[in-house]
């Protein structure tokens, strides 16, 4: 009985090693491209100056979504204490939490932070 199984543990990891092996011969790229393996493929040149100056809309739009990025790690505690709470509690923090975040929406778009292509 004991042979059985380790034959067959044998025969499954040989026949998963054989496929590991199989799918990275196959995914092998011929042709690398000189971005792809640059460490830097968001177009910096490695090798240029350390202190270039780079565009505030960059800095603007990434302040952005680390705004909107934190904002859905504060919302999905929202669902677990909606059985903690009252229903009429949790609804007024809810929509005054969405109402700040809307405002502050509206404040970006009115003075121009969500406009990528200037």
């Amino acid at each position: 009985m004991i042979k059985i199984i380790l034959l067959m543990m044998s025969i499954m990891g040989l026949i998963s090693t054989l496929f590991m092996v199989l799918a990275s011969i196959l995914s092998k790229k011929t042709l690398y491209d000189r971005e792809k393996n640059s460490p830097f493929e968001c177009g910096f040149d490695p090798k240029g100056k350390s202190r270039m100056p780079f565009s505030i809309r960059f800095f603007l739009i990434a302040v952005i979504f680390l705004i909107f990025d934190v904002k859905i790690a504060l919302m999905l505690p929202m669902i677990l204490t909606m059985s903690i709470s009252t229903y009429k509690t949790w609804l007024i923090l809810s929509i005054y939490f969405i109402l700040i975040l809307i405002l502050g929406l509206i404040y970006e778009w009115k003075f121009g932070a969500l406009n990528w292509l200037n």
